[in-house]
């Protein structure tokens, strides 16, 4: 589990491959999430600043959107029925809300690993316990750029590499004060089997 963070010249934030941080975003605010090499996956997760009880719901997003699938105009609604957060741009189009985030059990039970990586799960549970909040309340991430197509008929679905080219991205707004969660995907069939960086930018 680790956090390894550098902030460029531009106030771009750049995650080191496999790892998570955690920030704080105001209402109104603009979050960029980038990926700058191409073919790179980052899960964010999001509560609300004033009360960790209230976090990301990909269930009642889904009810109240009736797609799985977000972009641009869409919205992120919280396990309370509140909007998180607004998608306001993207360049992809292709997203994921269905998979929880990768995990120590995640790569042994999946894969056979007999050393697994603590994956997003344990950066994320590195990252937020500086917030106060326990890896039992970590939901499931919305995982940029994550492509992962279904089955409309058997419901069946595969994960394939993210079709994102370097320096794209995904913005979102912010409609409450937030904590948000975020990493640099640690699953290697993810992100077309190599780990990249991620970048954000708050505006």
């Amino acid at each position: 589990m680790s956090e390894e963070t550098n902030t460029l010249e531009d106030g771009t934030v750049q995650l080191a491959p496999r790892t998570g941080s955690s920030f704080y975003l105001k209402k109104g605010q603009r979050l960029t999430i980038i990926d700058p090499q191409g073919t790179q996956v980052s899960d964010i997760v999001t509560f609300n600043a004033s009360d960790i009880g209230e976090w990301l719901s990909n269930g009642r997003s889904f009810d109240y959107a009736n797609k799985i699938y977000f972009s641009t105009g869409d919205k992120l609604y919280s396990n309370r029925s509140n909007v998180m957060l607004r998608i306001v741009e993207d360049t992809v189009g292709t997203h994921d809300f269905l998979f929880t985030p990768c995990s120590k059990e995640t790569f042994r039970i999946k894969f056979g690993d007999e050393d697994p990586h603590p994956g997003c799960f344990g950066n994320l549970a590195f990252a937020l316990a500086k917030c106060g909040i326990s890896e039992d309340r970590i939901p499931s991430p919305f995982n940029c750029f994550m492509n992962v197509p279904v089955d409309g008929k058997t419901g069946t679905f595969e994960v394939l590499p993210p079709t994102t080219k370097p320096g794209d991205h995904i913005d979102f707004v912010a409609e409450m004060d937030l904590i948000v969660g975020i990493t640099a995907c640690s699953a290697g069939r993810s992100n077309g089997g190599s780990f990249k960086p991620i970048q954000y930018r708050i505006e």
